[in-house]
């Protein structure tokens, strides 16, 4: 069997630069690409990558075994299938909707306030490191029913546990500290699901505690695993999504205008931004049974991933789609978070993201916050673009200048106790840097409201029924 083959590896530092460079020479040349240092097949086009994930007898999740189990420390819900999938999908989708959402738009508005308040009188920040990576963490945190306080060393066991899921290679070294960060989190979890089995409150700890699966409550070893799977999933694409919506309309602030001045296409410029630029690369599957794409045969037993980026900017299903554009006719706002999205941003079939609602509740609240605030945004002076990460992929960093606010933002009624911002710490994936276009003003003269002058935005309906399976990361 031949595999056509593009000079460039997937593995190489020049993919990892700019993927997206190569996508057309895939799609075209290579939609069916052989790495044999890892033994795995790359899928491009937009058909061929729906197929793998919407066929879940073929192409099954039996790969998460060992890229996700050992550090969830159990099996996550994109492994589950039958009675067992639906019902506890149903738990986790119950802690993402309705009146349970309604709250956690409450906390999210709180949470981003808090962190916004340090910056608005600087007139400088940088909305990765500063901004995103906290508030990411935080929110999931207050949904779980975590403390606060211990945020940082939350985030850094999630780290370790999201570069196991997500490396291609790992040297032993590296290994072991993915492996001891998902021990010492595990460590961190068994006593507060402990203690929320005796004491359930209204957090998604507790929903899992309580609830039970064909009349058997979960074991803490279920429930640990999901509480991962719902950190690593909520966390790792929120950050990402913010930074990459920020900086398309930055780089096209005639879309920055017409989303300030109508903040219904808010929505859009977040869909778009997804599909343009999705913080989750790649999809893993294995192949059950012998599979031919573009003529060339995938054979059982392999390793197939899904190139979202690439299969989202096929011209064969997006008009134009190296472009940015919230007023594309093909994106499909409306459903493109469900199950029915036109992108691929969030999976489809079954393993579809059960966090999509929550995903555009969360992004679209806070942006909808932030831009007012950000009056007269611009990259700072001197500050370089730089992008990281092959499974998942966005900004190192955001640097932001902006007109400073005459008023601090007002203290909040979160529960939690103030947090300094963390210093950056970039992914260890490779990545390039590349000069940013010239700052652009995009805002109004007006004069620059503060955070207690924006109220809190009503979350978009949504129902348990628009979203299944599995959360963003692991999917």
């Amino acid at each position: 069997m031949t595999v056509a083959n593009p000079h460039v590896s997937i593995l190489s530092e020049d993919f990892a630069a700019d993927p997206y460079r190569y996508s057309a020479q895939l799609r075209e040349q290579a939609p069916v690409h052989y790495e044999p240092a890892i033994d795995s097949y790359f899928l491009s086009r937009y058909q061929d990558v729906k197929r793998v994930l919407t066929d879940h007898e073929a192409f099954t999740t039996r790969t998460l075994q060992v890229r996700a189990e050992p550090v969830m420390r159990g099996p996550v819900l994109a492994q589950m299938t039958g009675a067992e999938h639906t019902a506890k999908r149903k738990i986790v989708v119950r802690g993402f909707t309705g009146e349970a959402l309604q709250n956690q738009i409450r906390a999210i508005h709180a949470n981003a306030a808090e962190l916004m308040a340090p910056f608005l009188s600087r007139g400088r920040m940088d909305l990765v490191n500063d901004f995103g990576k906290p508030f990411a963490v935080h929110v999931t945190l207050d949904v779980l029913g975590l403390d606060r306080e211990d945020w940082r060393q939350v985030a850094a066991w999630h780290s370790g546990v999201a570069e196991f899921i997500t490396s291609m290679t790992l040297t032993p070294e590296r290994r072991r500290h993915c492996m001891d960060c998902a021990e010492q989190l595990e460590a961190y979890l068994v006593p507060v699901i402990e203690q929320r089995r005796r004491h359930p409150g209204e957090d998604l700890i507790s929903t899992l505690c309580t609830a039970e699966f064909d009349g058997v409550a979960m074991s803490n070893r279920d429930v640990t695993a999901l509480i991962i799977n719902v950190l690593a999933a909520a966390t790792e694409p929120a950050d990402k999504t913010l930074a990459l919506l920020f900086k398309h309309l930055i780089d096209h602030p005639e879309q920055m205008a017409q989303v300030r001045q109508d903040p219904n296409l808010l929505a859009a410029a977040i869909a778009e931004t997804l599909r343009f630029t999705p913080p989750v690369q790649l999809i893993p599957r294995q192949a059950e049974e012998n599979a031919v794409f573009a003529g060339i045969t995938v054979p059982a037993g392999a390793t197939v991933f899904c190139m979202i980026g690439a299969a989202n900017r096929d011209p064969d299903t997006f008009t134009a789609p190296d472009t940015f554009d919230i007023h594309r006719p093909d994106l499909g706002t409306a459903r493109s978070f469900t199950a029915a999205a036109q992108h691929l941003a969030f999976g489809t079939g079954l393993h579809q993201c059960v966090g999509a609602a929550f995903a555009r509740a969360e992004i679209e609240t806070v942006a909808a916050m932030l831009l007012p605030l950000l009056h007269q945004v611009r990259y700072s002076p001197g500050f370089r673009y730089q992008e990281t990460g092959l499974y998942t992929r966005g900004p190192v960093s955001l640097s932001l200048d902006f007109t400073p606010s005459t008023r601090a933002a007002p203290a909040t009624t979160n529960s939690g106790t103030d947090c300094a911002t963390p210093n950056a710490t970039p992914s260890p994936s490779a990545g390039t840097t590349a000069a940013s276009p010239a700052p652009r003003s995009t805002a109004s003269p007006s004069r620059p409201p503060t955070a207690a002058s924006i109220a809190v935005k009503k979350p978009p309906s949504c129902s348990p029924g628009t979203d299944d399976g599995n959360l963003g990361l692991i999917k």
